[in-house]
């Protein structure tokens, strides 16, 4: 019975499935996928893989190639798990799968919303095989790296899922199953991370889903109890400030998230740019080319004194008195080491977009000149192609004419990428 007839197509491995025969056929369509055989045998591959594989494909993943990098690691690791809620939930997480999967064989990996690894716990022996394959903490294991696998691909789905074997994009993933699903924020709904069970193939078996499912619910419940009994619980000593893409800016503090208007998010980011302090006048001129008036600054600074706290916030010059972390930050952090995979991810769009104030305009131009700068450098043919595809790169010739250059010029992309260089030539009169 293939996998696909199943119901239910988030589950493997059913028990009445032969588990030898589905082995080989998913690795037969596997290889044909890869190989482009248009006969490509559908029927044991469920849809949410094909479609994933396809994902996979489109983001330039090499299914021979594993790339799943060390984002993060030693004292920098441990300072971001610190901080991450989900270290909140670590104790439910290793009384109801840890200390089992120990026993069992099996490994428990707690991720970021991103795919990164910040803990990888069970069997000493199987952790050590792991290595193999990259499965360790402050790895990164989104789908968009490594293609299709549990944790990677129940974040891109926001969907509990398994991967059996051959499901996996990655050949060296091969003789691995998983079974993840997404943890939730219980206030604002925002995924925070997904937790998954990695070993043999029993762990595609449905009852693993349904724990896994199961220690969801209970870690995001106690996170809710820790909101409402211990609201401090969720504090940690540096807040963070959202400003890139098309979202609202977002102040994170405390546990508690803070849609900022246009200009506190403005001065936060600005304050975070100069620690050591901006004047009044200083801050108005950064603000707005005509200068703003000294008595509104104030005035906005009484406000966002108010929103830090008294503490928060100094003056004369005016600056932050707390540590705030940005996610502008974060993608200077991944350029400054040289990952630009992990810049690109943590680029959701342009800083402030809809913001004229010149000081913004500034680290707007700049960041975006640092992260192109450093993907025609690296000239990743994966990397470009999510470049190409963003409101940034649409319009970028160079970074087109990088993205051709990285193709099989025998390949069917290569014509569709030049034919949209062409065409974007045209448009840019170029």
């Amino acid at each position: 019975m293939s996998t696909a007839a199943h119901g239910n197509p988030w589950v493997a491995v059913r028990p009445e499935d032969d588990l030898a025969q589905l082995a080989r056929q998913v690795s037969c369509a596997h290889r044909c996928f890869i190989e482009g055989d248009e006969q490509l045998p559908i029927d044991p591959v469920r849809p949410v893989v094909l479609d994933s594989w396809r994902r996979s494909r489109s983001n330039g993943v090499d299914p021979d190639r594993f790339g799943a990098g060390v984002d993060l690691d030693g004292l920098e690791l441990q300072r971001y798990r610190a901080t991450h809620p989900t270290a909140l939930i670590r104790p439910v997480v290793r009384k109801l799968l840890v200390e089992d999967a120990a026993e069992a064989g099996l490994l428990v990996a707690i991720s970021d919303a991103e795919g990164r690894l910040l803990w990888v716990e069970g069997d000493s022996k199987v952790k050590d095989r792991a290595l193999a394959m990259n499965f360790v903490e402050g790895a990164d294991w989104s789908e968009d790296r490594v293609g299709t696998n549990a944790p990677g691909t129940a974040l891109a789905l926001d969907h509990h899922v398994q991967i059996f074997g051959a499901e996996h994009f990655s050949r060296v993933v091969h003789e691995w199953s998983c079974s993840a699903a997404p943890v939730h924020d219980p206030r604002s709904g925002r995924i925070i991370g997904a937790i998954d069970i990695t070993g043999g193939p029993r762990v595609a078996a449905p009852e693993v889903l349904s724990l896994i499912r199961a220690t969801v619910s209970a870690a995001e419940s106690e996170l809710r109890l820790l909101m409402l009994d211990a609201p401090k619980a969720l504090a940690s000593t540096t807040a963070r400030l959202e400003a890139l893409g098309p979202a609202r800016p977002t102040l994170i503090r405390g546990g508690e998230r803070i849609r900022l208007s246009q200009r506190h998010a403005e001065i936060l980011l600005l304050l975070a740019n100069y620690p050591e302090g901006l004047s009044a006048d200083h801050l108005a001129m950064l603000l707005d080319e005509s200068e703003l008036d000294p008595v509104t600054v104030r005035a906005e600074m009484s406000r966002v004194r108010k929103m830090l706290g008294a503490n928060g916030l100094g003056s004369r010059p005016y600056r932050l008195l707390m540590d705030l972390d940005t996610d502008v930050d974060e993608v200077r952090r991944a350029l400054a080491r040289g990952d630009t995979s992990a810049a690109l991810r943590a680029y959701p769009g342009p800083i402030l977009p809809r913001s004229l104030a010149p000081g913004i305009a500034e680290l707007r131009v700049e960041l975006r000149g640092r992260l192109r700068a450093a993907l025609l450098t690296a000239g990743d043919r994966r990397l470009l192609a999510r470049w190409t595809g963003s409101a940034d790169g649409r319009e970028d010739v160079a970074a087109w004419t990088a993205y051709l250059s990285s193709l099989d010029r025998q390949s069917s992309l290569y014509a569709q990428v030049k034919t949209q260089l062409r065409l974007l030539d045209r448009k840019l009169g170029i």
